[in-house]
């Protein structure tokens, strides 16, 4: 199993590129991506994603874009996942962090 503590919205510079809520997502999936692809897992092997959130209404607003962006990075992947709405993030700047659990099959 891979436990992925919570990935933001900035790159391996700890830097963010954009304030805007749907970059920041993109972002934080491919952050995901790159420690999956550090442990030998894959987006298929993602069993459970949980998002936190700092504005419902910027995900409500943005659910096509957000949907295209995921299946971009994630594929057909679409584990168990639960969306909660913060009022604030340790990061000031982050809009969405994104805990993720794996399960890596034996070879």
């Amino acid at each position: 199993m891979l436990f992925i503590s919570g990935q933001i919205g900035w790159d391996e510079n700890e830097q963010f590129q954009s304030d805007d809520f749907v970059a920041q997502i993109r972002q934080t999936l491919e952050n995901t991506i790159a420690v999956l692809n550090a442990a030998d897992a894959k987006p298929e092997h993602v069993v459970r994603m949980t998002w936190y959130i700092t504005s419902r209404a910027d995900y409500l607003a943005n659910l096509d874009a957000i949907g295209q962006v995921y299946r971009e990075i994630m594929g057909k992947t679409f584990p168990v996942m639960a969306m909660v709405e913060v009022s604030a993030l340790m990061e000031a700047r982050a809009k969405v962090e994104i805990e993720t659990t794996a399960v890596i099959p034996h070879d």
